[in-house]
């Protein structure tokens, strides 16, 4: 059930005002009416100010009342705004009971059965509560036969004192009823049975209630194990509920005269985990809250014990030697110069075996400085970023994902998803390089964060400076491999050319006087091998560089290009600006990757319109290169020529893009620097 299946929001305020309207005016009348009563009636009618029951009652109620204003629909509101009234009116009937048999006032029998009759049935609410979240409907299958025996068996006894005799109740309690009570009607509703009967079956029935709740525990076991999302997580904020009311419940009985005082907090606090959690369970970490509460409780707990046992131990040994004021002064002293450091070094490790090192930024980007400075590959170096952060921030589960170029990326993860992750990006000078992959409540999501961003830098960093060293010997190969290709082209191809042609025209000469036909015939051979030797001239230098970038500029030469690649149907425009005095290797990558994707799109597209837009913008040139194709394919693999796009513009340290939009066609974008090459 959500908030957008509810009543419209008028409802919705109304019902959670006038219940709260409710129980506030019930607390504030029966508060004047404890005021009008003396410390000692109320101790002759064994009865508490509203109060005692007035903060539980409020801790349901107005959470309830938020939960029935964004849920009302919900059972659960329902049962939280019931037993919040009920509870509150429980306290109110105790304080009409004292004020009316101490004024002599009309309503005392009712409110004596309000008090110690249906009062009884609060018992009833918790079961019913843990039954029904957090979805709103009771378990089905089998265990739902399961919750209904735990409600019955939470109910009898509850019920059966509605109907029990005062005198039968008196016999169980050992106590007989205040005689400040003898003139009021205590048995409405009783039903009266054998004589000894009453005793062993009320005796029976309330050890049929915590075996009823224990059901109810079991239920709600089963469904924190079938669960998953929001409704784990609801049922987390109930679990640290139950674990802050244990406390509590533990600590009372170390404190007993603080009973009164911790009852109501706890039961407040229940109310309000129940609200967040289904209202908004991601509010708060819950297992931090979960973590934080179980840690803070066992560090007070044995510091408490500690501290206890010292100073009993040193007080004994010094109270006979000293006063025994001294002595407990003295032993203070000792426990706080000795124990204290101790206990100090003791919380700090307790919190970092269970939080990790969040607390201490400083030692975990040290650590990882560390780790970054052992490791000897980028690869390695992602390792050790997640491995760091995992066991840094206690996660279960890591993976780090840094982009590399020409579309690749390198990832790392340590442990296995156990539940729901997120992806956070991880940005550098306002460019996502890559990801890291958390579990779903993560805790220090900023510090992680910046740690991992900085780490992923270094190793990203690293990964670069490895691309540069690499490219630096591609760089050199090719060098190599194009001297080698020069020398072979001029060595096998024009020099034997150049040298017939040398060899014929001598032959030429000698023949001239006597066959000039035949002299004539091997001139003309001759230029042929000339000709042949001036194609394979300019096909070298157009291999060095096009010769049209010389003659007509960057834009002229994409402009012919483009007339020579123009296929049947399909209409090319080139335009550009500013595209005067570029560094010849910009020109040069900029027609390359202009004429490849043009080529692209003559051959594969089917496109009828193609643009080339070249601009020279914040010290790069932009090549954009665009058609009304039928696109690429999602899963096609890049082939030769969109792999030699990116590679010519990482080159010069720029990027090329290749997108396709949902409309139709394809986008290539390249961006080519010219900052370093003019």
């Amino acid at each position: 059930m959500t908030p957008d299946d509810a009543a419209p929001p008028a409802p919705r305020t109304t019902m959670a005002i006038a219940a709260v309207v409710l129980g506030l005016a019930l607390l504030a009348a029966a508060t004047a009416l404890d005021l009008a009563v003396p410390a000692a009636h109320r101790e002759l009618t064994r009865t508490e100010i509203v109060w005692t029951a007035g903060l539980p009652g409020l801790g349901l109620l107005i959470p309830g009342a938020i939960m029935l204003r964004r849920l009302p629909r919900h059972p659960v509101a329902w049962v939280l705004v019931g037993s919040g009234l009920h509870w509150i009116a429980d306290g109110a009937a105790a304080s009409w009971l004292a004020y009316a048999t101490l004024h002599d006032r009309p309503g005392a029998s009712a409110a004596f059965w309000v008090y110690n009759r249906l009062g009884a049935l609060l018992l009833v609410w918790l079961p019913l509560l843990l039954l029904l979240y957090p979805g709103g409907r009771l378990p089905a299958g089998r265990w739902r036969v399961a919750a209904y025996v735990s409600l019955v068996l939470s109910s009898l006894a509850p019920l059966a004192t509605l109907v029990v005799p005062a005198s039968a109740a008196d016999d169980r309690g050992g106590s007989p009823t205040p005689a400040v009570f003898a003139g009021l009607d205590l048995d409405p509703t009783s039903i009266a049975l054998p004589a000894g009967w009453w005793v062993p079956l009320l005796s029976a029935l309330w050890i049929a209630l915590p075996l009823g709740m224990l059901i109810a525990f079991v239920v709600v076991v089963r469904t924190f194990r079938g669960t998953t999302g929001d409704a784990r997580l609801a049922l987390r904020w109930l679990l640290w509920a139950a674990v802050a009311d244990v406390i509590v419940f533990v600590s009372t009985l170390l404190l007993p005269g603080f009973t009164d005082v911790a009852i109501g907090p706890a039961v407040a606090l229940t109310g309000a985990a129940i609200t967040i959690g289904l209202v908004r369970p991601r509010l708060l970490d819950v297992d931090r809250l979960l973590g934080g509460t179980l840690l803070y409780a066992a560090l007070a707990a044995t510091v408490l014990v500690v501290d206890a046992c010292i100073l009993g131990a040193t007080g004994a040994f010094l109270d006979s030697r000293m006063a025994e004021r001294d002595a407990a002064v003295l032993a203070m002293l000792l426990v706080t110069a000795g124990y204290g450091p101790l206990r100090h070094r003791l919380w700090i490790a307790v919190r970092r075996l269970l939080f990790g090192r969040r607390d201490d930024p400083y030692g975990v980007v040290a650590g990882l400085a560390e780790q970054l400075e052992h490791s000897p590959s980028p690869a390695d170096e992602l390792l050790a970023v997640a491995r760091a952060v995992a066991g840094a921030f206690r996660l279960p589960y890591v993976e780090v994902e840094v982009s590399r170029s020409g579309g690749e990326k390198l990832v790392a993860t340590v442990g296995e998803p156990a539940g729901p992750t997120r992806a956070l990006p991880i940005t550098y000078r306002g460019e996502t390089v890559g990801r890291v992959v958390l579990p779903l409540r993560a805790r220090d999501e900023r510090l992680l964060t910046d740690v991992v961003r900085q780490a992923a830098i270094a190793a990203r960093s690293a990964h670069l400076a490895q691309e540069l060293q690499r490219s630096r010997e591609q760089i050199v190969a090719a060098r190599e491999e194009e001297r080698r290709r020069l020398r072979r082209d001029l060595h096998d191809g024009l020099g034997p050319t150049l040298g017939g042609v040398g060899l014929r025209i001598d032959t030429a000469r000698n023949l001239a006087t006597r066959t000039p036909g035949e002299a004539d015939r091997l001139l003309r051979q001759a230029r042929e091998d000339v000709t042949t030797a001036l194609a394979d001239v300019r096909r070298l230098v157009h291999d060095l560089r096009p010769p049209a970038l010389d003659d007509v500029g960057l834009l002229g030469a994409v402009r012919q290009q483009a007339a020579r690649l123009k296929a049947p149907g399909l209409t090319v425009t080139v335009t550009g600006d500013d595209l005067d005095r570029l560094p010849a290797a910009v020109e040069v990558a900029a027609y390359r990757i202009a004429s490849e994707a043009l080529t692209n799109v003559a051959r594969h597209a089917a496109a009828t319109t193609a643009h080339v837009t070249l601009t020279r913008r914040d010290g790069a040139l932009e090549i954009v290169v665009t058609d009304d194709g039928v696109g690429i394919p999602a899963g096609t693999p890049s082939g030769v020529g969109l792999v030699s796009l990116r590679e010519r513009a990482a080159e010069l340290g720029g990027d090329c893009r290749i997108e396709c939009p949902d409309s139709r066609g394809t986008v290539v974008r390249a961006r080519l620097p010219m900052g370093v090459l003019v």
